[in-house]
């Protein structure tokens, strides 16, 4: 078993020192990704974000990485023209990019362009390009912080890939060229759900770095309505719109069982205008984000949260890849357990007494008091709990 206390992705922000924004777009990302987000899945650690940009003494750049010092690294550069005009520090960033290369999938670095003059650097990789994002700072800072959720997710699905099978480099690398699915669940019988979804449809389509699943267009003639539900909901990241209608709807009950039962991340639009008339119990338990159906203008924020929930999930998978046993018959949930968390217990003929490991903290009193009264024989434990014991 791995450390457990082994930082599971340490992030580095690199930016020229006399590039008078790099501090505030620095702080900017670290507050976003050491806001206590991450701790349920990581425990007290967190996400590790490191600055570098002052000089170390008779130097004239920082000091060089250890990049073993966590499981995964994401290096962070802050390219403009002072950095691309500086050859001690473009001598330094393709240091970086060398020593990221040679360690292989656990390392990556991911160029920000604030300047197009940043691109003189001669990355090899792709850049985010902040010199051609519209709107001012504050907007151009959350589409940053939601790119990076995006490509640091991909980044650990590619290594948690490469753990299952180390010697299939080139299936590794297709998995990780795949785009996060955006399932999008929503009401056919008021006129809410589908505007709502169509315009969070719009967005993913013109964002060009997700591609979305909309079950009115993308449901091939001739196939079983559910069958491609099923498929879907299995390999997607959803977002229900919950609007009066949503839960007297069949099929949009049966998509929100289906994402609980497989562990999708999840999140839910409230946009409600009046009255849900049979609250439906299992759209709780993950992030909710009210956007008025009158206006549509959050939708960028629920794809951050989104984004987010991804994100938590692939470093929960990573966790549990290098913490967990192999061997153990426990069941790791990236979510706290709730009683739908039951349907994907094995039957008691197989496993007597089924345990499920669930991110700190642990659950409340009154929950475990409701999981004894109806399952008994269910050991339910928190990551910490049960590493304590392994």
């Amino acid at each position: 078993m791995a450390d457990s206390t082994h930082t599971i992705l340490a992030v580095y922000i690199v930016w020229h020192p006399n590039y008078s924004k790099g501090s505030d777009i620095a702080e900017l990302i670290r507050g976003h990704f050491r806001n206590g987000r991450y701790k349920n899945v990581l425990g007290d650690m967190g996400l590790s974000v490191v600055f570098r940009s002052s000089s170390v003494p008779d130097a004239a750049t920082p000091l060089d990485f250890d990049l073993d010092e966590a499981t995964t690294t994401a290096v962070v550069v802050l390219a403009e023209s002072t950095i691309a005009g500086d050859s001690a520090w473009r001598k330094y960033v393709d240091g970086l990019i060398n020593d990221a290369e040679a360690k292989g999938l656990s390392s990556r670095v991911f160029p920000v362009t604030l300047e197009k003059a940043g691109l003189d650097i001669g990355f090899d990789v792709q850049a985010l390009r902040w010199d051609r994002w519209t709107g001012n700072s504050t907007e151009r800072g959350l589409r940053l912080t939601r790119e990076l959720s995006y490509e640091f997710s991909r980044m650990l699905r590619h290594y948690i890939e490469h753990l299952k099978h180390p010697g299939e480099d080139a299936a590794a690398l297709e998995r990780y060229l795949e785009k996060v699915q955006v399932f999008l669940s929503h009401s056919k019988h008021d006129g809410d759900g589908v505007h709502i979804a169509q315009k969070i449809r719009d967005w993913l389509h013109q964002s060009g770095g997700l591609s979305s699943f909309f079950d009115v267009l993308d449901i091939p003639a001739g196939t079983h309505f559910s069958d491609v539900l099923d498929l879907e909901v299995k390999r997607s990241a959803l977002v229900a719109v919950h609007t009066d209608s949503y839960s007297s709807r069949k099929w949009c009950r049966k998509e929100i069982i289906e994402a609980k039962r497989w562990n999708v991340s999840m999140i839910v639009v409230n946009s409600m205008r009046d009255v849900d008339e049979r609250g439906f119990p299992y759209m709780g338990n993950v992030p909710i984000v009210r956007m008025d159906p009158n206006k549509t203008d959050r939708i960028e924020e629920v794809i951050g949260h989104l984004l987010d929930e991804v994100f938590k999930d692939f470093l929960w998978r990573c966790r549990i890849a290098l913490t967990g046993d192999a061997n153990s018959e426990a069941l790791f949930m990236p979510r706290h357990p709730e009683l739908i968390s039951l349907a994907n217990l094995p039957a008691r003929t197989e496993v007597a007494n089924p345990m499920v490991v669930y991110p700190d903290p642990p659950l409340g009193d009154e929950e475990e008091q409701l999981f004894q009264k109806i399952a008994p024989h269910v050991r339910l434990q928190n990551l910490t709990q049960w590493l304590t014991e392994v």
